[in-house]
């Protein structure tokens, strides 16, 4: 008892999600060996129950049946109950979930699997109702059905539990295969066919961002010249910044759609979607050289910084859908509510251009009923709106004030839960995205809230031994880093070191991929697992090279690697990505749409690349300018080294060909090579970039 309260052996953890169940009446264990040591002991089988804490069917199956008496009875009674953060540990959320798609053929969570004492899955289903209805069996008759099959037929459980192990353990690999770019263009082809012309968008309702995709259909478009890329690309992000996706008042976008229209969102922010969509929009904008694009960017910064940000410069993971029991409270209004806040005539404008009605325009997801509450969204594009209406312009530059006034009065709302536990691979992600904001923006401001992001990881997120580290939370850092944790930050490190040219940050990619290299990569067939050679012993060690929600961490390492080798001239690093590639060709000319990440390393693979050294005074505004220069064009197949005026050894001592590359007349300086030949330096950077357009050969 503590506090007066029955409390479970989750009160001990660290996850915020764990602590959430701390008080259910269900005898929760977390992970370990202790939980499975009993399960053993008592001839039990385990129930695993895996979430998040900013889920909102987590909390909703939590209070029907894991808050419930009589569902925990039951539980207690039959199971040896385990509870997992699928953030903290995604190694197991991978193997379970891959368990849930083979046997449901589908996922989700909260994922529910029941395991046999040696961790071996043979039921799997997402969220579960307390009771039986609509043809979805309910708890308190799945319980007694286990309990039944465990006790009679056991024998064929322990079968069907043996088949699935050796299924997931079953390789998709063909060997001798080769990707090439016709598997770019057969991704690039599925996507077309994909396209949701009329609102942006892949595919029906639900309609997730996955900015994975602007990424290769950019790439594909400076590739190839063809304008679709680029054209759905911008279609897409477009009607993402004008739906309900896009939190209009305080900035940041919602985890997904629930509608084929950008407008009815799914609440919960999540650190990797801000990271990663950023990163879109400022693609879009160096592809384009549209400003709006990169203003877009600039207010999801906006969001990130300021909701979550540590003091200690870290980045929080999320936060929830959920305020006050409901979901979507913090972020709706009521018509009442918008007249209350503003004066009759932005009240007015308001309600025109981002659609608010008395009635409502959100629709309960359960019900499908209008409740009197509205998600503000733009139905079409602000400019476009305001004519129509015949909206004059001068009433449009209010609406900036409006919206400062609704996003003050909703700071005084009961704000959603924030999940505070830093993640090293997140936090790896927005480092590289507010570094190639710092490049594109010209903003030492984003630079800096990179470096201590990254700082932060460095030295918080290390064992004594040095080794990255997954997690961290009011203090305490723990659980053995896996692939997606060294393969992103060295992203953002690489991308942080061509923000300000800190050596030590390209120094810092490089013993990180080493390390990557060691403790991960399959030396017989090539390819990262998943979690490291010492790690836990498991049912299986996971090998992936497709995207979900996040991109792979096999092709965010591919990738890592090759740029890492052009900035280097260490051909190993490059021998180990083309392994990696050999891994996962058959996989990705299978289902090319599912490796799309893994499909613009292989653009940077086949190239041309080009590697750009500026040699010049570091901060003075010749060198201020060829840099601008690179960074105001789309340049994927590039990498960038400055070389300070005079020996530099620091950069010389990584990348030993920069070292004759001397300034021009005292002028900055810029070469440019490709393909192992580099062209005569010059000192203009226009020259420069036709210098790189030729070596690209795109457009």
């Amino acid at each position: 008892m503590i506090m007066g309260k029955r409390r479970n052996r989750l009160a001990f953890e660290v996850s915020p999600y764990l602590l959430q169940h701390a008080e259910n009446p269900v005898d929760w264990w977390p992970w370990g060996e202790g939980a499975f040591s009993r399960a053993k002991r008592e001839e039990k089988p385990v129930f695993l129950s895996i979430g998040y804490s900013t889920c909102h069917w987590c909390h909703v199956m939590a209070a029907e049946s894991f808050e419930d008496e009589e569902v925990a009875r039951l539980l207690n009674s039959t199971f040896v109950c385990i509870k997992v953060d699928r953030e903290e540990r995604p190694d197991l959320d991978a193997i379970y979930m891959e368990v849930s798609q083979m046997i449901t053929g589908g996922g989700g969570w909260p994922l529910n699997v029941i395991l046999t004492p040696d961790k071996k899955p043979f039921f799997a289903a997402t969220y579960i109702p307390k009771e039986s209805r609509g043809g979805r069996i309910g708890m308190l008759d799945l319980i007694p059905r286990i309990r039944q099959l465990w006790r009679n037929e056991r024998e064929g459980l322990l079968n069907s539990a043996e088949e699935i192990a050796a299924a997931l353990k079953a390789s998709p690999g063909i060997p001798g295969m080769k990707l090439d770019e016709s598997a770019i263009k057969s991704a690039y082809q599925n996507l077309v066919a994909r396209f949701d012309a009329a609102n942006g968008g892949f595919g029906g309702a639900p309609k997730f961002p996955s900015p994975t995709i602007f990424l290769f259909l950019l790439r594909h478009w400076r590739r190839t010249g063809e304008a679709g890329g680029l054209a759905m690309t911008e279609i897409t992000l477009k009607a993402m910044r004008r739906g309900g996706i896009f939190d209009q008042v305080g900035y940041g976008f919602h985890r997904y759609s629930t509608d084929a229209e950008w407008h009815l969102p799914h609440f919960e922010k999540m650190l990797y979607d801000q990271a990663m969509i950023a990163l879109a929009f400022l693609e879009a904008h160096q592809a384009t050289g549209d400003e709006k694009y990169g203003r877009i960017a600039y207010e999801v910064f906006d969001y990130v910084l300021r909701d979550l940000r540590s003091p200690e410069g870290g980045f929080y993971s999320a936060e929830n859908a959920d305020s006050e029991g409901e979901e979507g409270k913090f972020y709706l209004w009521t018509r009442e509510e918008v007249g209350s806040v503003l004066d009759g005539a932005e009240a007015d404008l308001v309600a025109k251009l981002f659609d608010v009605r008395g009635e409502g325009n959100y629709r309960e997801e359960a019900t499908g009923r209008l409740i009197g509450k509205n998600v503000l969204h733009l139905k079409r594009p602000l400019v476009d709106g305001a004519r129509e209406m015949e909206i004059p312009e001068p009433e449009l530059k209010e609406l900036e004030a409006a919206r400062q006034k609704l996003f003050s009065a909703r700071e005084g709302r009961v704000r959603p839960s924030k999940d505070d536990k830093v993640l090293a691979d997140w936090n790896g992600l927005m480092v590289a995205s507010l570094a190639r904001g710092a490049q594109v923006l010209d903003d030492e401001e984003l630079e800096e809230a990179a470096s201590r992001a990254a700082d932060f990881v460095l030295a918080k997120m290390r064992d004594g031994e040095g080794r990255l580290l997954h997690r961290y939370r009011k203090g305490s850092s723990g659980i053995l880093g896996n692939l997606d944790d060294y393969a992103f930050l060295i992203w953002g490190l690489i991308e942080l070191y061509e923000a300000g040219f800190k050596t030590k940050y390209l120094r810092a990619a490089l013993d990180l991929a080493r390390d990557l290299v060691s403790r991960f990569e399959d030396d017989e067939d090539g390819g990262f697992y998943f979690t490291p050679v010492d790690g836990e012993d498991l049912i299986l060690r996971k090998k992936d090279g497709h995207d979900g929600a996040l991109p792979s961490g096999n092709a965010v390492a591919v990738l890592d690697l090759l740029r890492l080798s052009r900035m280097t001239g260490d051909s190993k690093l490059q021998e180990v990505a083309s392994r990696a590639f050999d891994a996962f060709a058959a996989q990705a000319r299978g289902v090319p749409g599912a490796h799309l990440h893994l499909l613009s390393a292989l653009d940077f693979a086949l190239g041309p690349t080009s590697e750009v050294v500026v040699t010049g005074r570091a901060g003075s505004q010749d060198t201020k300018k060829m840099l601008r220069a690179l960074r105001s064009k789309f340049l994927p197949r590039s990498v960038v080294l400055l070389r300070s005026q005079g020996w530099d050894p620091e950069i010389a001592g990584i990348a030993e060909f920069t070292e004759k590359m001397a300034m021009v007349d005292g002028k900055a300086t810029a070469y440019v090579c490709s393909g192992e030949v580099c062209t005569s330096p010059t000192t203009d950077p226009a020259e420069m970039l036709l210098r790189l357009d030729s070596a690209a050969g795109g457009t």
